[in-house]
Formats: C-alpha cells, sequence, structure tokens
C-alpha cells in the first residue's frame, strides 16, 4: 500500500501490461524522449527467461489517481554473473510518486537476486536524470562509480605506432593485458567495472577469464614499447544495433581500458580502430572514467566523446532476508 492508501500488489510483469508500461514511458521524460528505451523493449523483457520484471499494480479505491495507469511502477533485474544483479528501467508513472512504489518494486528485484545468490545490485542512471539518482538513493542503492563512453573510429590500416610512440605495438600475450588492468588507475575508479559481455548498457566486475575469452578472438589488446606495456582495452561484446537514422549498425564494444599518458592512449585508439574494423564492425564503443584526464586525453586524440556522463550506483544485498 502506498503512503496515500493506494493499495499495491507486486508481481511479475505480463504482456498484458504494455500499455500501461507505455503511458510510464510516455511520461518519464517529456523533454528527453530519444532517451526512453522501455516501450521497445518491455514485451521482450516479459519474456525472458534468465531476467525478472516487476510491477507494482494499483487495486483499486478511491485513492487511485484519475486517468493514471492501473500499473503504477515497472523495473527489471538479472544476473550478470554468479553474484552481481544488475537492475534497470526503474521507473515510476509521476501519478505515483512519492508514494514508496519505487521502494517496493526494488526490494522485490533484491529479494529475487538475494536468492539466487547476488550479493551486490547494480544500476545506471544518465547524470541528467535528477529524479531517477533520486529514486535510486531513496531505494536502497549507492553511489559506486561515473564513466562515460567514447567511441573511436573504425579504421582497417591503423597502427599503434601511427600516432603513439614509434616503437608502440600491438602484444598478444591477455596476461599482460591483464595485468595492466589490475594495476590502473583506471580500474580504481571504475570499481573494477567494465560493460557486460552481453547486456546493453549494463556494467559488471572485468575478470582474468573474460579477457582470456577475448584473446581467443584476438580481442585482449595490450599495447608495449620497449620498456614495458603502455596501455590496454579488451573487446567485450560485438552488438547488432539500429542508429538514430534507423540504419543497422554493427558495434564492437570494449571496456577495461587504461593508458599511461597522452602518446598511450594514441596507441591504443589505433589499435580499437584496427581491432573493430577486423571484426566487420561499424563503430567501436569505449568506456573510460570520468575524469579530466581521460577524457581530456581521447579529446585530444579527436575521439568523440558522449555529452555527458553516466552514473553506477550498488546496493550491498548480504545484510537482507
Amino acid at each position: 500500500m502506498t503512503e496515500a492508501g493506494v493499495p499495491l500488489r507486486i508481481r511479475e510483469a505480463r504482456t498484458a501490461d504494455a500499455a500501461d508500461v507505455e503511458a510510464i514511458a510516455a511520461a518519464s521524460w517529456p523533454d528527453r524522449p530519444e532517451a526512453e528505451y522501455l516501450d521497445r523493449v518491455f514485451e521482450a523483457w516479459v519474456e525472458r527467461e534468465d531476467a525478472y520484471t516487476v510491477v507494482a499494480e494499483a487495486e483499486g479505491g478511491e485513492d487511485v489517481p484519475p486517468d493514471a495507469p492501473r500499473v503504477a511502477g515497472v523495473a527489471q533485474v538479472q544476473l550478470l554473473s554468479d553474484e552481481e544483479a544488475w537492475a534497470q528501467g526503474m521507473r515510476v508513472h509521476p501519478a505515483y510518486r512519492g508514494e514508496g512504489v519505487g521502494t517496493a518494486i526494488v526490494q522485490e528485484c533484491f529479494r529475487w537476486a538475494r536468492e539466487r545468490g547476488a550479493t551486490v545490485a547494480r544500476n545506471m542512471v544518465y547524470a541528467w536524470n535528477g529524479a531517477g539518482l533520486g529514486q535510486s538513493r531513496a531505494t536502497g542503492f549507492e553511489p559506486v562509480t561515473e564513466l562515460r563512453f567514447a567511441f573511436p573510429e573504425v579504421h582497417p590500416g591503423a597502427d599503434p605506432a601511427d600516432h603513439g610512440p614509434a616503437d608502440a605495438r600491438r602484444l598478444g600475450d591477455p596476461a599482460a593485458t591483464w595485468r595492466y588492468w589490475t594495476h590502473s588507475e583506471a580500474r580504481a575508479a571504475l570499481a573494477g567495472l567494465a560493460p557486460d559481455d552481453e547486456e546493453s548498457w549494463a556494467v559488471r566486475e572485468l575478470r582474468r577469464r573474460d579477457v582470456e575469452r577475448a584473446a581467443e578472438d584476438d580481442g585482449a589488446i595490450g599495447i608495449g614499447t620497449d620498456d614495458g606495456t603502455i596501455a590496454a582495452a579488451t573487446r567485450l561484446r560485438i552488438d547488432e544495433r539500429t542508429d538514430d537514422e534507423g540504419e543497422a549498425v554493427t558495434e564492437a564494444v570494449y571496456g577495461g581500458a587504461a593508458w599511461d599518458d597522452l602518446e598511450a592512449a594514441a596507441a591504443l585508439v589505433s589499435a580499437i580502430a584496427a581491432d573493430a574494423a577486423g571484426v566487420d564492425a561499424d563503430r567501436a564503443k569505449l568506456a573510460i572514467p570520468e575524469s579530466v584526464g581521460y577524457v581530456s586525453d581521447l579529446a585530444a586524440c579527436r575521439v568523440r566523446i558522449h555529452e555527458e556522463p553516466d552514473f553506477v550506483l550498488g546496493a550491498d544485498l548480504t545484510g537482507g532476508s
């Protein structure tokens, strides 16, 4: 029941909820409709067997807001690893905000994840989404890190020595790539997180076996000179998606990125450009820490950078019941 006395039932979502969820999506960010995706993915979410999509349904009563959808809020949770849960699509219709709907939904998501062995749940919120940030904090999430996405140009002939140190070269040893990442400032700044190998927009802890698996397809990128390793990144997945113009594009997604200095950044950008071309990608997408050093290094390398960062928050699930 909400604080205003509206009876609520927290339950698993059904495809019949799609119209109500569309109403929630339409009301979420009226000034940024291009940022909303929930109405496009909801029915596919409901059909997934490896995730849990939850709604809060208002069950009647005189206090139900007039002209409001019967579904007051929605969210989805899934496991990205044995211990890491990912929450997304957390929305509450404006007519029900401030009534504890979000908390009820998120607590149900936490319960589901905890019962499946998760010790942490995370989510990601656009930096401009103050309401989403406030809701996340109110429902039990705490700040973890902030990151930004960058988009190196794809270039089949690029070489690390083109713009980096004259002796820069790509290394073939995934152990060097992993070691460089584990000892980097970038790893500390990002709390060890990198894009998931399957789920779009999700991040989880990068593991050594992720780098080793990527190396099987030449996706573990280490850059070395005669003095040692100076940069690293890992290709984590390849997405088939539709761009803003409705065109189908193939996007190679990279994480675990770190470098010594501006020259090393330039060498890594060239290696990513060639790697993406090697897997027939139209685009490359790279996750980096939201810091003036990392962001300005890529800007100096003439890499397109997303206009705003994204915030990652997390909740400790080990103390609940």
